[in-house]
């Protein structure tokens, strides 16, 4: 946990810069303004009331359910948290008969014993002058209230206090998820723990563990030791931080999935048991991230006899009713090559690999239901033979989400130009991208089949280090929109609160802030970071596909360079984009001077970049991306001198200039800028006569 004064300092100076409530339909007000609502994700319902809870030493909170550790658990996290942002010493009192409680919470259940995604996760918080009262159907309800409390602490004349409201809320979506690929790049249970403290800040309740792929092994078994002895490097967990990251979990009110990929994606099985490959010969973990055509014999009794032993261990650590078994990307390169299993395609009337696949899928799905698991895997197991119990993870396309629900599954949403985050979309793509579209064709009873979604984070090209500022914020864009009502879809409002969410998840642990401006320093060694900050400040790294093209990383690297150490949707974006919209609407002087002071800093920036260039080897690199700043802010300087003479500007000039920022933006780098589109409209304004 971080010192309480930096955690002051920042939410101080955060909500100073808002007062306004959510544009959001569901949202009423009675005549009395909340004085900064940074609620996220937005409730259900939200109704601000007159007046306000001071807090202070006093405050005591009691329950219904003294004799429930994970609600009691959850009270002492929330005291605590309290009491980091509000810089007070607040004791926990929890005997309700004995005093009367500022707090009180009143919960109908402790909730299932092992979690699913039918718990009620529903609460309403009453917020009165004089105290406060949470009342939820279940504990985990009580833990998402708790983190509502948190998000309306603010301050007010020279106090911290919680405004009068009434909040009824529960969840859009039941399956509200964020995946972790840890076989790429090993994190360590610091991470883990860490990823699930954000998570539960922003109302996720499904973490899914990518366990196991091509590059690693990372789950201990017992029975099968050289899973891990072999397939690992020595980067695993054992069975005891297994249990203790479930258990960790379980106490802020999230599942535990776990993946287990195949019969592809596979390769580090194999390492140490090849009997369980189609191709015969030694195995080794290799450092490079390509995914290999290696997959698993399914033609052999003895394969489902492997895989039945093993879930029959795995089912003693993860108490969840789904075992994800990936299932995606088998191109049956190696089936196909092999004669014995060509001939059992064969006798068995299969077409092709996907046949194959079916059948093997089909296996899988009876050895799960006989250890009372149900199975998921992502959208390549759609199949006419795949039980309907079985529930599909979409990541090709949202028209895979149409065909699993038609087919008669549950489904949750993950396409990868949505809410995959090594793709690089910014918050506001992932916040409109919608698990059911508004013009989604689907029934009623379709409907009801797709059950939330799951942003992912893949391996390949973060490590320990940058994984935090891949994930955060963008996270809790999706988390916004896999539980707030539909038609909460204000970006402008998304982003005011997405800023001080983000302080919020420093303040808890994450490390997206301080990892970000750590790189920038250490690149440029012991001279001025400042000017890297502007550089940063309009530019992002590139998605996987494109960084893989170019540089070919394999998970030996270090991922320290320029283009780890930026922001993948910088908060400068979007306020440039809106700055220049209001621009050109209104012509007004204020939104020019700050347009003219951007590209001044830009022309700045890049000199001393160029300077700094020739001396620090890391900087080398992007000597071309830093001359295209001065470029950019050169182009931006002479289109508000011509907009502002009202006078259309030369044909030429705006061909040229037209040319230039289409040159930038299709240059092959590992680093793009994010401001072309906007700055490119301002020079298509200069051919226009003023108004």
């Amino acid at each position: 946990m971080k010192t309480s004064l930096p955690y002051v300092i920042l939410i101080a100076a955060a909500i100073c810069m808002v007062n306004e409530l959510p544009l959001d339909a569901q949202t009423t007000d009675s005549g009395a303004a909340l004085s900064a609502n940074n609620l996220m994700p937005v409730p259900a319902h939200l109704e601000a009331r007159t007046g306000s809870l001071n807090l202070d030493t006093s405050f005591s909170v009691c329950t219904n359910l003294p004799k429930d550790a994970r609600l009691q658990d959850g009270v002492r996290r929330f005291l605590t948290t309290m009491g980091t942002a509000t810089d007070l010493t607040i004791e926990l009192h929890t005997d309700c008969s004995a005093s009367h409680a500022t707090l009180q919470i009143d919960v109908r259940s402790a909730g299932q014993v092992v979690q699913s995604e039918d718990e009620d996760e529903s609460y309403s918080v009453d917020v009165e002058t004089d105290g406060m009262h949470l009342n939820a159907a279940s504990t985990v309800g009580a833990l998402r209230g708790m983190e509502t409390l948190l998000q309306l602490i603010q301050p007010l004349s020279g106090r911290w206090v919680i405004p009068a409201v009434h909040i009824d809320d529960e969840p859009r979506f039941r399956w509200r998820g964020f995946m972790l690929d840890v076989s790429r790049h090993f994190q360590s249970v610091g991470e883990i723990k860490r990823t699930l403290d954000g998570m539960a800040a922003v109302k996720m309740n499904v973490f899914h563990w990518h366990l196991t792929d091509d590059q690693g092994f990372r789950v201990e078994s017992k029975r099968y030791p050289r899973l891990t002895s072999m397939g690992s490097n020595g980067e695993f967990y054992t069975q005891e931080q297994i249990r203790e990251i479930v258990a960790y979990a379980r106490a802020r009110g999230i599942r535990v999935l776990p993946e287990f990929d195949m019969p592809g994606h596979s390769n580090s099985w194999f390492v140490g048991y090849p009997k369980l490959a189609t191709r015969k010969g030694v195995y080794s973990v290799a450092p490079g991230i390509k995914i290999a055509n290696a997959a698993m014999d399914p033609t052999l009794e003895s394969t489902y006899g492997f895989i039945d032993s093993f879930i029959s261990e795995m089912t003693t650590l993860f108490p969840d009713r789904y075992i994800h078994i990936g299932g995606d990307e088998t191109d049956g390169t190696d089936w196909r090559a092999n004669p014995r299993v060509a001939a059992f395609m064969k006798s068995h009337n299969m077409k092709d690999a996907k046949d194959l696949q079916a059948y093997f899928n089909v296996r899988i799905q009876k050895i799960l239901a006989h250890h009372n698991r149900r199975m998921m895997g992502w959208d390549e197991i759609l199949h006419s033979d795949l039980p309907k119990t079985v529930m599909v993870q979409t990541w090709r396309g949202p028209q895979y989400i149409a065909e699993s629900v038609a087919a008669g599954h549950t489904a949750i949403f993950s396409a990868k130009n949505a809410y995959y985050l090594d793709h690089m979309v910014t918050a506001e793509e992932m916040y409109l991208n919608d698990p059911i579209p508004a013009d989604a064709k689907l029934t009623d009873e379709q409907n009801k089949l797709v059950l939330g979604g799951e942003v992912c984070m893949w391996g390949e090209q973060v490590n320990e280090r940058t994984v935090d500022s891949r994930t955060w914020p963008r996270t809790a864009a999706v988390a916004e929109r896999l539980w707030s009502p539909q038609n909460v879809r204000n970006v402008g409002d998304m982003y005011r609160r997405l800023n001080q969410e983000s302080i919020r998840l420093e303040a808890l642990g994450l490390t997206h802030i301080t990892m970000e401006e750590a790189g920038l320093r250490e690149l440029a060694s012991s001279q001025d970071d400042s000017s890297l900050k502007v550089f940063a400040s309009v530019t992002q790294p590139v998605d996987l596909y494109r960084r893989n093209r170019l540089e070919h990383p394999t998970n030996l690297m270090p991922f320290n360079s320029l283009v780890d150490s930026i922001n993948p949707d910088p908060p400068q974006r979007y306020r440039f984009v809106q700055t220049v919209k209001s621009f050109l609407a209104t012509k007004s002087n204020s939104y020019e001077m700050i347009l003219q002071r951007e590209f001044s800093e830009w022309s700045t920036a890049s000199a001393n970049l160029h300077e700094q260039a020739k001396t620090i080897p890391a900087l080398a690199a992007e000597s071309q991306r830093f001359d295209e700043l001065s470029t950019l802010g050169s182009i931006g300087e002479q289109a508000i001198g011509f907009i502002n003479s009202g006078k259309p500007a030369p044909a030429d000039w705006v061909k040229s200039s037209e040319g230039k920022v289409a040159q930038i933006g299709a240059r092959k780098s590992l680093i793009d800028f994010v401001v072309l589109d906007a700055l490119n409209s301002m020079v298509v304004a200069t051919s226009q006569e003023a108004r």
